[in-house]
């Protein structure tokens, strides 16, 4: 039996989120491609003095689809982003991500201003959308009925858990009930997957990329950048850069962990997010 959770109309259509309640600091937790607020499910027993956001994004685990002619590009689900905090009304937020670097381009957008803080946590960086092993899913999706044929590969063990396939994101194995909850949405519906597909093969230019990034520099305010030692998808330099880009950036990096820190280590993760936000 699914459990209802809230949804918000936005004007690029629907969405779900998760709120825990109460007075603490509001921490808006994103997440990947194709997630949804499962991939903090470790790590939130540990924030329980914090009010926790955490919305299902038209990444291609959502559940309702998004609006014909929706922007779901890389920018278009950053304004989608920071429509939610608006229609919320959340202010003062820690804004944090895990491998989906797309929710810092708020800034890029100058939509930041109800984030009071931001948390990168081993996720897409400078260039580096999407990193390279995700290259091929994004070319995929570009063929008719590539989209259609992903879901289907992500259906088989090997394609899930493999480190040369979807296994990559992490050094522990994701259960498969949580998989499922991640993938059947755009393997159910033609239109889920068209916004997957819109997303998949929404990336700016390179030159864009590098533009947005360099914006970091104006988001002054307190940053914390948690890097994988053990990542395989985005650069150790990348986490590196980052907090020099920064102008408050303080770097940190965790050992025995791939790009999701969230599944690999999120004690140690669930203590350096209480200790930025409420120190």
């Amino acid at each position: 039996m699914e459990v209802a959770v809230p949804t918000v109309d936005l004007p690029a259509g629907p969405v779900e989120y998760v709120d825990t309640g109460g007075d603490g600091p509001v921490v808006v937790l994103t997440h990947g491609f194709p997630m949804d607020h499962r991939q903090w499910r470790k790590v939130l027993p540990h924030l329980e003095d914090m009010r926790c956001i955490l919305p299902t994004l038209p990444l291609g685990a959502h559940r309702a689809p998004m609006r014909p002619g929706a922007d779901l590009s890389q920018g278009g689900q950053a304004a989608i982003l920071a429509d939610l905090l608006d229609a919320l009304d959340l202010h003062d937020v820690t804004l944090v991500m895990n491998d989906w670097g797309g929710p810092q381009f708020v800034v890029a957008l100058d939509r930041a201003e109800r984030v009071g803080r931001m948390v990168m946590v081993a996720c897409e960086a400078f260039d580096n959308f999407p990193p390279p092993q995700a290259r091929p899913v994004a070319l995929l999706c570009r063929v008719p009925g590539g989209t259609w044929l992903l879901m289907k590969l992500l259906q088989t063990s090997f394609f899930r858990h493999s480190p040369r396939a979807w296994g990559s994101v992490s050094l522990s194995r994701i259960p498969d009930d949580v998989l499922d909850a991640w993938f059947t949405p755009a393997l159910a519906s033609a239109e889920i997957r068209r916004d997957l597909r819109a997303f998949a093969t929404g990336t700016p230019p390179r030159r864009t990329l590098l533009e947005w990034s360099e914006r970091l520099r104006d988001f002054d305010r307190p940053a914390l950048v948690v890097w994988a030692t053990e990542d395989p998808m985005m650069p150790r330099d990348h986490g590196h850069r980052l907090a020099e880009l920064l102008p408050q950036g303080r770097l940190v990096e965790i050992d025995d962990s791939g790009t999701l820190v969230t599944e690999d280590q999120p004690d140690e993760l669930a203590r350096l997010l209480r200790e930025f936000v409420l120190d």
